[in-house]
């Protein structure tokens, strides 16, 4: 079976929010489906090891910001490869308290939905949370970024903990340019590959810069960690 089909799947990139006892937590998250239109029903799906879904889970209820194309990777990794059990992820975050109480990401957000939780299922190492909207607001007309755009275009990747994981020897890697060869380099902590051809506007490096070529100042876009954290990828 090739897993890497299941890549095809049309997804999005979130932040689903959630608090409970002025604890508040956040995730990125990609399954994201609206299930009914009367009432307006979200369904969601988080693992059961993350905080959010303990905060879920407990409060029941949960926010859901849209991410836009100008999401920068290093807000993805604060809420996508870092725990909120070590930080506060909410921390330089531009938020507000919603009409759950859930906390209401406004950075790079499209738009932004609010959930009551309604029903859950158990899906093994996630649960599926459906939720009734409760409220709703579109923030700017920027355009919403897809799944795809962040694994093409930003590079980014699954962690470990998303329903779209996929063993790093299984994922789909990208052509070489004829006549051209650049070495690309993994983050050896949360997986993000450099790819020279790509660079990363985000931290200042253009497109075309070997990774040699890069400051030794220079972290990952993802997660933080130093470049020296960085492998060859064969």
């Amino acid at each position: 079976m090739n897993k890497n089909a299941l890549q095809k799947i049309s997804y999005g990139v979130y932040v689903i929010t959630s608090q409970f006892d002025g604890k508040l937590n956040g995730q990125i998250a990609n399954t994201v489906v609206q299930i009914t239109a009367e009432p307006c029903t979200i369904a969601v799906s988080l693992n059961k090891l993350n905080l959010t879904h303990e905060l879920v889970t407990k409060s029941r209820f949960f926010g859901i910001s849209i991410l836009s194309e100008e999401a920068p990777m290093q807000f993805i990794g604060q809420f996508g490869f870092k725990s909120g059990r070590d930080i506060d992820k909410f921390k330089g975050i531009n938020y507000k308290a919603g009409v759950t109480s859930s906390p209401i990401v406004l950075d790079y957000t499209t738009s932004y939905l609010e959930c009551e939780v309604i029903n859950s299922m158990d899906a093994g190492t996630h649960t599926i949370f459906l939720g009734r909207v409760v409220d709703a607001e579109i923030v700017s007309d920027a355009p919403v970024m897809t799944y795809a755009y962040y694994h093409l275009v930003k590079g980014g990747k699954s962690p470990k903990t998303a329903p779209t994981y996929i063993e790093t020897s299984q994922e789909v890697k990208p052509e070489k340019k004829e006549g051209k060869t650049m070495t690309k380099y993994r983050c050896t902590v949360c997986g993000y590959e450099y790819v020279p051809e790509q660079g990363d506007p985000d931290g200042g490096i253009a497109p075309g810069t070997a990774f040699e070529d890069i400051p030794d100042s220079w972290v990952c876009p993802v997660c933080g960690a130093a470049k020296s954290e960085f492998e060859k990828v064969d």
